[in-house]
């Protein structure tokens, strides 16, 4: 084979990879033709009923700041997992009957400093704006005892919060699963329809004004 016969076949060699590639792309468009940009994007984790907490989540965003500056809004619908946990009594609950109501989600546990440190501003914020409207709904995730956490809130003074608890921390694996938990504590507020607004990795000071206020803009319908 002479040269130029080689330099030939190396032409048609790339010209047919370039084509086979361009079929590539061609089925990907064919397949947002076909199946719409709502499955994409449900199959990307995405999910076009929480569109409005996305806005919520663009509307919060000149509040994102001071206190609560690391709190980091959501850029795509996200719905969140179901949530199960336990009440006081040991009654099932999920994060499904907070429906119709913005939550502030925090996960939390007596071995972890920075979830001791806020959880008197969790108790302040849920006192300041709990209601029909808004709850702070704080899980524990201890995995012994579960009398100590129960005891320590009692000791800390915390009367505004309901107790809620999953010894299993099954909750905080779900979240993980999901991207939405990297450590502890981890916090996500959520819309009405148990939508992602925005997640905070690490600790806040919730009762401070910029957390209420950033808390009364998500609120605003």
């Amino acid at each position: 084979m002479t040269p130029s016969q080689t330099s030939a076949r190396r032409y048609a060699y790339k010209r047919l990879a370039m084509i086979l590639l361009g079929g590539v792309a061609g089925v990907a468009v064919g397949l947002v033709a076909v199946y719409g940009m709502g499955r994409l994007l449900r199959n990307a984790g995405g999910d076009a009923s929480c569109a409005p907490a996305v806005e919520i989540a663009r509307k919060i965003a000149p509040f994102v700041k001071g206190e609560v500056a690391a709190l980091t809004p959501a850029a795509k619908p996200l719905r969140l997992p179901g949530l199960s946990f336990q009440d006081d009594k040991g009654q099932s609950k999920t994060l499904a009957e907070w429906r119709g109501r913005t939550v502030v989600f925090n996960l939390w546990a007596t071995w972890c400093v920075p979830c001791r440190k806020e959880m008197p501003a969790l108790d302040a914020l849920q006192e300041k704006l709990g209601g029909p409207e808004f709850e702070v709904v704080a899980v524990n995730i201890d995995t012994r005892d579960p009398e100590k956490p129960k005891a320590w809130l009692k000791e800390v003074g915390i009367k505004h919060l309901a107790y809620y608890a999953d010894p299993s921390a099954k909750v905080f694996q779900d979240l993980k699963a999901a991207g939405k938990a990297l450590g502890m504590p981890t916090t996500l507020l959520v819309d009405r329809s148990g939508c992602e607004i925005a997640t905070l990795a690490g600790p806040a000071e919730w009762a401070s004004e910029d957390a209420v206020a950033l808390v009364k803009a998500a609120l605003q319908k």
